[in-house]
């Protein structure tokens, strides 16, 4: 075979087809809207802050939800653990219920050696086994909380970001007769 001669014609069938060797085609510009966030991403960020990709998306009012969820349960789980720790550090506390009182007198005996008065009878710990272990519970469940509102924060997040640009509105009525849901999708 030979090489094709210089003033061959170039098989019109193929005109057009084949881009030069070195020349690359021109691409048209993607129009297509991003999302301001990767679901990924939307995902891992309301995980760590409960809100934040909420914001991100324009979903304030999901973003305050969690926000006020969050700092609800961390100050009741600040609250349990405070009454956990009174209640672990006074197991065996008493409290005086009455004194010794000198029957000539109607007054308290006090001791020569401290000067106080004597204790007669004592009023046991409030703090039982059974309160401490309540109390460990309580404040386990509002660590509980505040990790449940992390997962769903996040997994909100995760949905929000899949769905960002699906304008549709769902929501409860409630009319004086009955309750009812309603859906509004906006087409464009």
């Amino acid at each position: 075979m030979s090489p094709p001669a210089i003033s061959q014609q170039r098989d019109s069938a193929r005109a057009g087809i084949a881009a030069q060797q070195g020349q690359k085609q021109p691409t048209a510009p993607d129009t297509t809207p991003k999302p301001p966030m990767s679901p990924r991403r939307a995902f891992l960020t309301s995980l760590v802050i409960p809100g934040y990709a909420q914001t991100v998306f324009g979903r304030d009012r999901a973003a305050m939800l969690f926000a006020v969820i969050e700092i609800g349960s961390i100050g009741m789980a600040r609250k349990a653990a405070q009454d956990l720790q009174e209640a672990i550090g006074l197991p065996r506390d008493s409290v005086v219920a009455s004194y010794k009182i000198d029957p000539n007198t109607g007054l308290a005996i006090i001791d020569p050696k401290t000067g106080l008065a004597v204790p007669d009878t004592y009023i046991a710990s409030r703090f039982t086994d059974d309160r401490i272990k309540a109390r460990r519970t309580h404040y386990e469940d509002w660590i509980a909380a505040i990790i449940f509102n992390h997962l769903f924060s996040g997994a909100d997040a995760y949905v929000a970001a899949n769905l960002w640009d699906f304008k549709a509105n769902i929501g409860v009525v409630a009319t004086p007769r009955s309750a009812g849901v309603y859906a509004s999708l906006r087409l464009r």
